[in-house]
């Protein structure tokens, strides 16, 4: 092996590790905006198909209720209590899109089964919450939702591409979180990603340090290397 092969590896590694600290201080800078998102209590805006969107921005749209065709997202856990979020599809005026609203959190029965959801007005109303996305998962077992089980359909962290095939419509390109104060829903209380910017910053920290101490380790071999080399030719 050649001489200065390690030192080459080496070399890449402190690269790799020093990328790794800048992507997650990226992260960090990403997740300390979403939440400063979250935390704006501005007056809801109202939003009209085709209108972009920020994420958790708050806003209010006007439509109808599909309480007949409702999905159950399922593996759901509130306060170590296992349940379902319930998304139903909001009918909008003069377009075939229709926004996902999530309405909200109801507990698994104890026999295991779907939940029986109470009616929904089907007349014309306006909700307010805030622009967000559906659950995801690392890894996915199976298919997201079964094509042959009756409405409410059981869902495990389907895509809103799914959950479009399933209706048989376009979605919008978000889902809104109900808010707390909208009396259409369940259980809510809607917070960011679990993993904070802290912890991506302290991430940050230790892929530099690791970079740190092995670009030292190579400037230590490599000048101890050339001292031995010298005191040979000498």
């Amino acid at each position: 092996m050649p001489d200065w092969l390690p030192f080459l590896i080496g070399f890449a590694l402190v690269i790799q590790f020093a990328g790794l600290g800048g992507w997650q201080i990226s992260r960090g800078l990403e997740k300390r905006e979403i939440q400063e998102l979250f935390s704006d209590n501005a007056d809801s805006t109202a939003w009209t198909v085709g209108a972009n969107v920020r994420p958790y921005q708050r806003l209010r749209v006007q439509g109808r209720f599909d309480g007949e065709r409702q999905f159950l997202l399922d593996n759901i856990i509130l306060n170590s209590r296992y349940g379902y979020y319930v998304v139903t599809p909001l009918l909008l005026p003069s377009d075939n899109a229709v926004l996902l609203v999530n309405r909200g959190w109801i507990e698994r029965s104890s026999s295991g089964g779907a939940p029986e959801l109470p009616a929904i007005d089907a007349g014309l109303i306006t909700v307010h919450g805030r622009a967000g996305s559906l659950p995801r998962a690392a890894y996915r077992m199976g298919v997201a939702v079964n094509a042959d089980t009756a409405w409410p359909k059981l869902a495990l962290y389907p895509t809103l591409a799914e959950l479009s095939a399933e209706l048989g419509l376009p979605v919008q390109a978000f889902v809104l979180l109900l808010d707390p104060d909208d009396g259409h829903g369940f259980v809510r209380h809607w917070v960011p990603e679990e993993m904070g910017p802290g912890r991506h910053f302290a991430y940050a920290l230790q892929w530099f340090a690791m970079a740190a101490v092995l670009a030292a380790l190579l400037v230590w071999h490599w000048r101890r290397r050339h001292t031995k080399q010298g005191s040979t030719h000498g």
